[in-house]
């Protein structure tokens, strides 16, 4: 029997989330299924059915599960094209079982849905569309031809026409909606899973980038006693060395030993620095944040306008907020979505009250969508024109997402707006006529505490 009996394609196909054991225990199910409804029906019930055939039709759906099951591995995975060939097999195995049993006037024959509802969970929707109109076909064609049902008497058993119909009608219905249904909500499953771990992946790059800050900040701190300590034996022996010509090149070897360590210490030095920026400065102004997560759009071009005050008459003193990565990475890709689309200008406003910290980004691009603009922060929901896009940048429509999940995660809230109403003319666009983003704490969710503090110095452990 061919391979895409079993839904097995050439290698190199992309593989889809379903294995071929899975579908391999639905058909075992269908098939106890179909067995004890025709067993039921010749025995219980006294129908005239053309048993031999029936039991071969489901016969094959047997030997080609037993095939299945002994000649590939438990893990495997299907290939679109071979997915959709097994359950092809299975809409046509059913379809026969149907016309052998009344077609229409049989009550099971809504299951033929099934096979189009698993594929719109795992293959394309193009591959569902196809199975969908092959069901109406076949379903179709079985209203037409058919062994109809006869009781014991051997008279036939039917439903009015008019219900008859009814019921070609429901299933018609039923393919479209089910297949639809399920394609939409497994697509969105699909993409939310691989928006989160998009998600995450940033997130745990961001934090292995300040792990890493650490590392280095301690190793300067460490290697600094070996080095005052080369320095120092060096210097003396270029104290014993001078004026004495005939150790000239000992007294240059000394003095080189002296440089490197000189130049060791100014690069650790350096690294220190930005690592204690990193780990040990937990906490940092408003502004400092601020600067730090748009830091590296700086040079692309577009102006950034930072301002930072107290709202009202609140307290001007500047707050002390947490630098974590979810802040710092989730702002600056806010930042970045803001100069992938402005045209000059992108401002970055921090304000502060007694109860609130909030962060707003606008910028003097075209805006969102107005179509768009409820859904904006779904995963790879693209928020711009890509024509308004600036060319050196390409996305995948996810830092919008990102920037939202992690934000959210700091107990933050985001709205998403316009500066401007879409039928103005250029003329009559204020300064900050493009998007709006505003993200909002609760000042104790991310204002700096005692606790986020450096603290005392402590012996570094292995």
């Amino acid at each position: 029997m061919p391979a895409a009996t079993f839904g097995l394609g050439p290698q190199g196909q992309s593989s889809t989330p379903v294995r071929l054991r899975t579908l391999i225990l639905l058909r075992w199910m269908a098939v106890i299924g179909q067995a004890a409804a025709i067993a039921v029906a010749h025995r219980v019930l006294n129908l005239q059915l053309p048993l031999g055939l029936c039991f071969l039709v489901v016969g094959a759906s047997v030997i080609s599960n037993l095939i299945a099951t002994f000649v590939y591995p438990e893990n495997k995975r299907l290939t679109e094209a071979g997915a959709f060939g097994f359950l092809l097999f299975d809409l046509g195995q059913l379809s026969l079982l149907l016309a052998l049993t009344g077609g229409l006037h049989n009550p099971f024959v809504p299951l033929i849905v099934a096979p189009v509802t698993i594929s719109a969970t795992a293959l394309r929707l193009r591959s569902t569309i196809v199975l969908g109109a092959v069901a109406v076909a076949l379903v179709t064609v079985v209203a037409f031809v058919h062994v109809p049902l006869r009781d014991a008497a051997g008279m036939p058993l039917r439903v009015p026409v008019l219900f008859e119909i009814g019921f070609w009608l429901s299933i018609v219905i039923g393919v479209a909606f089910l297949g639809l249904y399920s394609h939409r909500v497994a697509t969105e499953i699909r993409s939310m899973s691989e928006a989160l771990l998009a998600t995450q992946m940033a997130l745990a790059r961001e934090q292995k980038l300040t792990d890493l800050g650490g590392v280095v900040a301690a190793a300067a701190h460490e290697l600094g006693t070996p080095l005052a300590t080369i320095k120092l034996v060096s210097a003396e022996l270029m104290s014993e060395l001078e004026g004495r010509p005939e150790l000239a090149a000992l007294y240059e070897d000394a003095k080189l030993i002296r440089d490197q360590a000189d130049r060791c210490r100014d690069i650790l030095r350096s690294m220190g620095r930005a690592g204690k920026d990193d780990r040990l400065l937990r906490q940092a102004p408003l502004d400092t944040v601020l600067r730090e997560a748009a830091e590296p759009h700086a040079g692309r071009g577009i102006s950034l306008h930072f301002s930072v005050r107290p709202a009202g008459d609140g307290d001007v003193r500047q707050p002390l907020v947490r630098r974590s990565p979810e802040v710092i990475h989730g702002l600056r890709n806010l930042v970045q979505n803001a100069v992938d689309f402005a045209r000059g200008n992108v401002w970055i406003d921090g304000t502060w009250s007694e109860t609130e910290i909030g962060v707003r980004i606008a910028d003097d691009g075209p805006g969102f969508p107005p179509s768009v603009i409820g859904r904006i922060g779904d995963p790879f929901v693209r928020a711009r024109p890509e024509s308004d896009r600036r060319p050196e940048y390409d996305g995948m429509g996810l830092g919008l997402f990102i920037a939202k999940t992690l934000l959210e995660r700091t107990g933050a809230e985001l709205s998403f707006a316009n500066g401007a109403d879409p039928f103005l003319t250029e003329r009559e666009r204020p300064e900050r006529g493009g998007a709006i983003v505003a993200v909002v704490w609760r000042r104790d969710r991310i204002e700096a505490g005692l606790s986020d503090t450096a603290g005392r110095n402590e012996p570094i452990r292995s």
